[in-house]
């Protein structure tokens, strides 16, 4: 194994003393108010709304090189991007990647790279769709896209970044996740644990990218405004058309309700992500934290996110093997 030289490794009473402090932290640390991404090259994908588009645009402005990837190329928000970039001579791309299609994400993370002439220093997996109800009626097909949409797809994209970041010895890595990542909501159907997958997996990854110093960020939002309410609604009322009566009949009340939720009463500023994720990027590495919650209310994940770093010390930050890994994450 790569010797690990990118942190000061605490021992494993000091570390679990240090992690209260560091794994409450919900809101990003005091940093300058306006990051400097100059140099910075970042991928990220779900570009056609939401905190993928907002994204986009506040890194680019902040002098990253960036990489806005949507499906369904070309489209009406691909030509806005590209006419932004022009006009406010921004160094932003539009590039065609349908987190479903290994060939595309191949493809695109390819010509990504080609165009910024070596491998990326950031990839923001952001894309992700909703499909609500109870778990008994999600039929395989929406289980399917869920999974292949929500979790998957993060995974073929950090695949893809991976032997680029690993050969120039650095990077950084954040998944969007959700409060739901860590708490469950009932009738939420398949989105807590798509998102308490990707918790597990960028958590271990994390662990498994200490020695290549690659960081990885796990992002928690809460609840925005953002066109995730409308395309949850799209998919969600389709499964309501094709499910079988059977099991339809045990949850009448919610079974009326999906395919009609509205997120416009919420007004917290869905801007709030993309700031934090860039001052993040412009923390040191080896400084970076493994999770950030983002809400404009409650945090309700707050302290399973603490118990559970101080579990993963206490239980494994003595290991001879693996102890160093997780305490460089959490110190």
């Amino acid at each position: 194994m790569p010797s690990i030289d990118r942190r000061t490794l605490l021992a494993g009473a000091a570390a679990t003393t240090a992690l209260a402090a560091s794994a409450s932290r919900a809101q990003p640390d005091a940093v300058a108010a306006t990051p400097d991404l100059s140099g910075k090259a970042i991928l990220i994908t779900g570009c056609s709304s939401g905190f993928g588009r907002l994204g986009a645009e506040h890194y680019a402005r902040l002098g990253a090189k960036v990489f806005a990837t949507m499906r369904n190329i070309p489209r009406p928000e691909a030509e806005e991007l590209r006419q932004l970039a022009a006009d406010d001579k921004l160094d932003l791309h539009v590039i065609e990647i349908d987190v479903l299609s290994d060939e595309q994400v191949a493809q695109g993370v390819a010509e990504a790279e080609r165009i910024n002439g070596g491998p990326l220093d950031v990839l923001v997996n952001n894309a992700g769709i909703g499909i609500s109800g109870p778990v008994e009626v999600q039929d395989m097909e929406a289980t399917r896209l869920a999974f292949d949409t929500n979790v998957f797809g993060y995974h073929r994209l950090a695949r893809a970044v991976l032997p680029g970041m690993r050969a120039q010895k650095s990077g950084q890595i954040f998944a969007v996740s959700s409060q739901l990542g860590r708490v469950i909501v009932p009738y939420g159907g398949h989105y807590s644990a798509n998102k308490f997958a990707v918790e597990a997996m960028f958590e271990q990854l994390a662990y498994e990218l200490v020695p290549h110093n690659i960081d990885v960020t796990i992002i928690e939002p809460g609840g925005y405004p953002t066109e995730v309410w409308v395309n949850r609604n799209i998919y969600t009322g389709a499964l309501k058309e094709r499910a079988e009566e059977i099991h339809k009949a045990g949850y009448p009340e919610v079974v009326a309700r999906m395919g009609t939720e509205d997120g416009s009463g919420r007004t917290a500023d869905a801007m709030d992500v993309p700031r934090a994720i860039a001052e993040i990027i412009a923390l040191p590495a080896g400084t970076r934290p493994l999770r950030r919650a983002v809400s404009g209310s409650a945090i309700p994940q707050t302290q399973i996110n603490e118990v559970a770093a101080q579990t993963q010390v206490a239980w494994l930050g003595r290991s001879e093997a693996l102890g160093p890994l997780v305490r460089a994450v959490h110190d």
